[in-house]
């Protein structure tokens, strides 16, 4: 079955990473893009992971995942190689109702990472619901070619004009026209 496609609000969200290698760091960069209240525990962590945790000034534990280490968290991300251990943190989550995420091992999974491509307040997503990371990748470059010079201002005239004209049936015709001569303009 395919995953649901969802924009998450993260400011409120406390995220817990367990794992300091190259795949948990791999996640700690795109959710940098979206929040900076994560917290790290692992037994080691890489130079890299170090670093990103020092400089975004995160919380961070050098020590083994013990079981209870999930309360408090709304999602939680597994990026150890410890099939065992990801199926008992998994199961803990299911006791808390928070959201998880076990790199590889979708079994252990309720949501996955897309490949995605940011830019300001443009935000695309794209996934093969797992079954080729690689495709949901090169896709991401190919799309990234086909967006025109000059959209995160235009996104920003649209924001300002969306917050100063009145709700209604108005505002939604003014804006939809003014996005369409975008589109239009782009397309020649």
């Amino acid at each position: 079955m395919s995953y649901f496609p969802a924009f998450i609000k993260l400011e409120t969200t406390k995220i817990l990473i367990v794992g300091g290698g190259a795949i948990a760091y791999e996640k700690l960069e795109k959710l940098l893009d979206f929040t900076d209240d994560i917290t790290v525990i692992s037994q080691d962590l890489s130079e890299q992971m170090k670093e990103k945790v020092l400089e975004y000034g995160l919380s961070y534990e050098v020590r083994p995942y013990k079981e209870g280490d999930v309360n408090g968290f709304d999602i939680v991300i597994i990026a150890v190689d410890d099939i065992p251990l990801q199926a008992r943190i998994y199961e803990e989550t299911r006791s808390i109702r928070c959201l998880c995420n076990a790199v590889d091992s979708v079994a252990y999974c309720d949501f996955i990472f897309p490949s995605y491509i940011k830019e300001d307040d443009l935000t695309i997503a794209i996934s093969t619901s797992g079954t080729s990371p690689a495709f949901a990748k090169h896709f991401k470059h190919y799309l990234k070619t086909c967006i025109p010079e000059g959209v995160c201002a235009f996104l920003k005239e649209m924001k300002d004009l969306r917050s100063r004209l009145p709700k209604g049936k108005e505002r939604m015709k003014i804006l939809d026209e003014k996005v369409q001569a975008y589109m239009k303009e782009w397309n020649n």
